[in-house]
């Protein structure tokens, strides 16, 4: 058997778990894992070379109802109001055209610097309930997306088996998102068949409300879920605290730290409504807050306490949910405007004098994401995936700046596209701005949002 020699690569700037090193180089083999970290000669990469970021929570076939939802109806929206049109786009969508939404979506990730996701996925049946004579075939749709695009994923089937905290039936629209926790489980089985290098299978429970406290414990126990991230919506908005009071007698974290062995394999998705001691028990028990604020301010959430999380040294990542926006910069830029418009100052999550505020926010959430995803990502450094984008250093908008200016020159300088080339797992899916098979993926998703208009 011959010896492979690594591929090296070469960057002017290359950011790490100490920060920006100079003159930086990679050692990339080919199943794409970084071996080493050195200088000399190389392919370069370019100026300046940051890890990808995780995308910690997704609903693909959000991404192409996008803006159609934002007509005023004839009561206050909210969630709530959103939440019926998505139920009604979402009765149209089988595998074929969730399988040409979500690789478009995954597209879009890439070329905005994403170079991994967590799928929340919950659309498992035909829309009245009826499995599929595949069972899996809508996961397995998601499964071939991300191959296409050549995006990392990590799936997350979801069980959902309630319309409520009271136990309440699912309504006709939520039959196709619904399991009982045997063939919940076995769909988590059947899955995990296919779990490679680039492709993960956890578990997410959609919310308190929609999983019942006897069926988390008897999910929670199996064997089957004894690896592997746990995700969970929880606290996104005030009703869903209060009925939780109602019911359960807590808040929902609350509740669920109470009730359940939280740990770093859990992340807590939105987690908008704390009070000061959730706040400090969530950041204590190493779990990640996983905060979407495009999505957040999309439907009116509300605000994630971020300073007090941050002061806690909780751990936090990004994800873009539904997709009204896809892109870290627009996270990660609302993440911390959120938080000036709240209190009328600025800079908040640099919480020194001196600090960074994007040199505190990207770090930050390469660490959660990583952990959200229960992959090696998030970091350049042996021993890692060979995850990473090259910022482009002809930008107008990056002239000029030096190691200590440019994350927040990329996060905070404006709207123009900065992300030139991407590789994922030592593949380059972005070249030069452009997708390795966008054109074929587009064209496949018009066509089939055309089919969806005729409904």
């Amino acid at each position: 058997m011959g010896i492979t020699i690594p591929t090296r690569y070469t960057a002017d700037r290359l950011w790490t778990v100490h920060g920006w090193t100079r003159d930086g180089g990679l050692l990339i083999d080919d199943g794409g894992q970084i071996t080493g970290l050195s200088g000399g000669e190389g392919e370069r990469l370019g100026h300046w070379v940051l890890p990808g970021m995780p995308n910690l929570h997704s609903h693909a076939f959000q991404r192409a109802m996008a803006g159609l939802a934002e007509r005023k109806g004839r009561s206050d929206d909210s969630f709530w109001t959103w939440r019926e049109t998505m139920y009604a786009f979402a009765a149209a969508i089988g595998p074929d055209e969730l399988q040409a939404i979500a690789a478009q979506l995954y597209v879009e990730m890439l070329k905005s610097g994403y170079t991994q996701v967590c799928e929340f996925h919950y659309l498992h049946h035909q829309p009245d309930g009826t499995p599929y004579a595949q069972p899996e075939a809508m996961s397995l749709a998601l499964i071939e997306a991300a191959r296409e695009a050549g995006i990392t994923l990590t799936l997350l089937p979801v069980l959902y088996m309630s319309g409520g905290f009271d136990g309440r039936p699912l309504t006709v629209r939520q039959r196709r998102f619904g399991h009982d926790v045997p063939s919940y489980l076995r769909l988590l089985e059947t899955l995990r068949a296919h779990e490679s290098d680039s492709l993960r299978v956890g578990m997410a429970l959609h919310s308190l409300r929609a999983v019942p406290e006897d069926a988390l414990r008897e999910v929670l126990a199996d064997d089957t879920t004894r690896h592997g991230p746990i995700h969970i919506h929880i606290a996104e908005q005030l009703g869903e605290v209060q009925d939780c009071l109602a019911t359960r007698r807590a808040r929902p974290v609350e509740w669920l730290l109470d009730h359940a062995e939280v740990d770093a394999r859990w992340t807590l998705v939105h987690a908008t409504h704390l009070s000061p001691h959730e706040t400090s028990r969530l950041a204590r028990s190493g779990a990640v807050a996983g905060v979407c604020p495009t999505t957040e301010a999309n439907l009116g959430d509300g605000l994630f306490p971020l300073a007090d999380y941050l002061d806690a040294h909780g751990t936090l990542g990004i994800g873009s949910d539904s997709h009204i926006s896809v892109s870290p910069v627009e996270e990660l830029r609302w993440l911390e405007y959120g938080q000036r418009l709240s209190t009328r100052h600025r800079n908040i999550a640099a919480r020194h004098q001196g600090d960074s505020v994007g040199e505190t926010l990207w770090p930050a959430a390469l660490r959660g994401g990583a952990l959200a995803a229960g992959l090696p990502v998030g970091e350049l450094r042996a021993g890692a995936r060979a995850d990473l984008l090259v910022l482009d250093d002809r930008a107008p908008l990056l002239a000029a700046r030096d190691e200590a200016s440019v994350i927040d020159s990329f996060l905070f300088a404006g709207n123009v596209p900065l992300v030139r080339d991407v590789m994922v797992g030592g593949q380059w899916v972005v070249r030069d701005f452009t997708h390795r098979d966008e054109d074929r993926i587009a064209a496949r998703y018009r066509s089939t949002m055309e089919r969806l208009a005729q409904h």
